[in-house]
């Protein structure tokens, strides 16, 4: 096992699978093309291998994956009020996170945490600083296939009720103290301690990886 226990062999097939895509987009022969698509078979291999997931839907899910291989930005909204912190629980696990999701093109990171937000919680807010942002592959998430950065947006509250989503069965704040279980591929126990840090203290700095 590597760094934050993450597995060699998947850290051996992602960057097989960003070696191919990236090769992919570049390639000007048939021959090349050939040789960057068995490097993707080859990483789909690894995984099946690994983790039984059927091959597949791993070289399909793959081969969607566009141009030079970079890594996807999940942007989190962190609302403290009074204290607490504003949490979500996601439908798809059952388990609770800051609201947020994937960076859509054309946006503004900022925005993108206030509509999460939004969509996810019921609540109006407006960004006013940066948390941190997180190499989200060494967070404790070893089976995270593609690379992924983590913005943490501190966010005020401006209006708005409670609700829930397509995507979230329950809103409510929590104590820092008295958490619910965490869906820690989405918000885990650094992301909160600096939240928490920050909102005490605006003055801080930004956290970096």
């Amino acid at each position: 096992m590597t760094e934050k226990n993450v597995p060699q062999w998947l850290l051996w097939a992602r960057e097989i699978q960003a070696i191919s895509q990236t090769g992919l987009h570049y390639c000007e022969s048939q021959y090349d093309t050939q040789r960057y698509t068995r490097l993707m078979e080859i990483a789909a291999e690894i995984v099946e291998n690994n983790t039984g997931i059927e091959n597949k839907p791993i070289v399909d899910n793959f081969k969607i994956q566009p141009g030079y291989a970079t890594p996807k930005v999940d942007i989190r909204g962190a609302v403290v009020n009074n204290g607490k912190i504003l949490l979500v629980r996601e439908r798809s696990d059952g388990l609770w996170c800051m609201p947020g999701g994937w960076a859509d093109v054309g946006d503004y990171p900022s925005d993108v945490a206030a509509r999460e937000v939004w969509e996810e919680s019921g609540y109006k807010v407006k960004p006013v600083n940066v948390v941190g942002v997180y190499d989200n592959n060494r967070s404790g998430t070893p089976l995270e296939f593609y690379h992924a950065y983590k913005i943490v947006f501190l966010c005020e509250l401006t209006g708005g009720e409670a609700r829930t989503s397509n995507e979230t069965s329950a809103v409510d704040f929590f104590s820092f103290d008295n958490l619910p279980p965490l869906s820690w591929e989405r918000t885990g126990e650094r992301h909160l301690n600096d939240v928490r840090a920050f909102a005490e203290d605006n003055t801080l700095p930004t956290v970096f990886d």
